[in-house]
């Protein structure tokens, strides 16, 4: 993995109904997640903030929110990823709500692209992000960015990316859903993106989820996006998010996927998405956010996995 790291912050609320996200890139840096990092060795800078439009609050229009401010948010994060990776540096997007992920999806692909490597992508989130204007019932496009990065959207957001589809449906990897409107879950099931919800993981465990996703993604020798959304662990642990939903992910499986993504070498990039402190008890989401991304970049109980040679 890179020891180069950029944090980039992206302080929007503008795909979400609730306030309070734009928040989130400061709670992490409150929270500690540069100096976490540098401890563990990472050569880690922080390039600051991505500007954007302020939010304007209204309503949706032909069932897009805030449409025109999201694309320009998501051209000025495009840019400002795409130009950590092209400096050598492994960017960690920290949100913003997650809608904000179509321009870091649509930077990495370009990267990518320009390489010769594939993208996966991991999304790890209670959600499936594939809502377009005519099935989402809020217009939040923060429910759409999957969608989006596989070839469904509006032409401006599609417009982002370099080409259409940013990434191929089966290069998706979804993990922790249990949260899918209605009329959205046919276009999951048509889609082909590859599904883990949370029935799944109960039935198979997060090891060998995480070693199917891996295996896959190790064949397929592409860099591996992962998209971390704070409300993919249980609410009991994490209560800074605008859609708590039961039944998450917890603390254990949490760090174990994060463990797992370390041991793989895989990780390109990283997105932390959907902390909304106005939300939240004393910073606690964002805490646990720094101590997950901690076990992504290497921190273990013990140095080595000296203790398993024997598996």
């Amino acid at each position: 993995m890179n020891k180069n790291v950029s944090l980039v912050g992206v302080p929007s609320d503008m795909g979400a109904s609730d306030r309070g996200a734009s928040m989130g890139p400061e709670a992490l840096r409150v929270a500690g997640i540069l100096e976490t990092l540098k401890k563990q060795g990472i050569n880690i800078t922080d390039a600051g903030d991505v500007r954007g439009p302020a939010n304007p609050e209204q309503p949706p229009v032909n069932g897009y929110r805030h449409l025109k401010e999201i694309t320009e948010w998501s051209e000025n994060i495009r840019d400002a990823i795409y130009n950590e990776l092209k400096s050598g540096s492994l960017p960690i997007m920290m949100g913003g709500d997650h809608a904000m992920s179509i321009g870091s999806v649509a930077a990495i692909a370009k990267y990518c692209s320009e390489v010769g490597k594939p993208i996966c992508i991991l999304w790890i989130d209670a959600h499936a992000d594939y809502n377009t204007n005519l099935t989402s019932p809020s217009g939040n496009i923060h429910g759409m960015p999957v969608a989006v990065a596989t070839g469904t959207g509006h032409p401006d957001l599609l417009a982002v990316g370099h080409a259409i589809p940013m990434v191929t449906p089966e290069n998706v990897y979804q993990i922790a859903i249990r949260s899918v409107d209605e009329n959205e879950k046919k276009l999951v099931i048509e889609s082909g993106i590859n599904v883990y919800d949370m029935r799944r993981i109960d039935e198979i465990g997060i090891r060998q989820t995480m070693q199917e996703i891996l295996h896959d993604v190790a064949i397929k020798g592409a860099h591996l996006h992962v998209s971390f959304d704070v409300d993919s662990l249980d609410p009991s642990i994490a209560p800074g998010v605008a859609t708590t939903i039961p039944g998450g992910l917890t603390y254990r499986e949490a760090q174990l996927c994060m463990e797992m993504i370390h041991d793989s070498g895989l990780m390109g990039s990283l997105d932390i998405a959907e902390i909304n402190p106005a939300l939240d008890n004393k910073n606690s989401t964002a805490e646990i956010a720094v101590d997950l991304t901690a076990s992504l970049f290497g921190r273990q109980i013990f140095p080595t996995h000296s203790l398993y040679q024997g598996e």
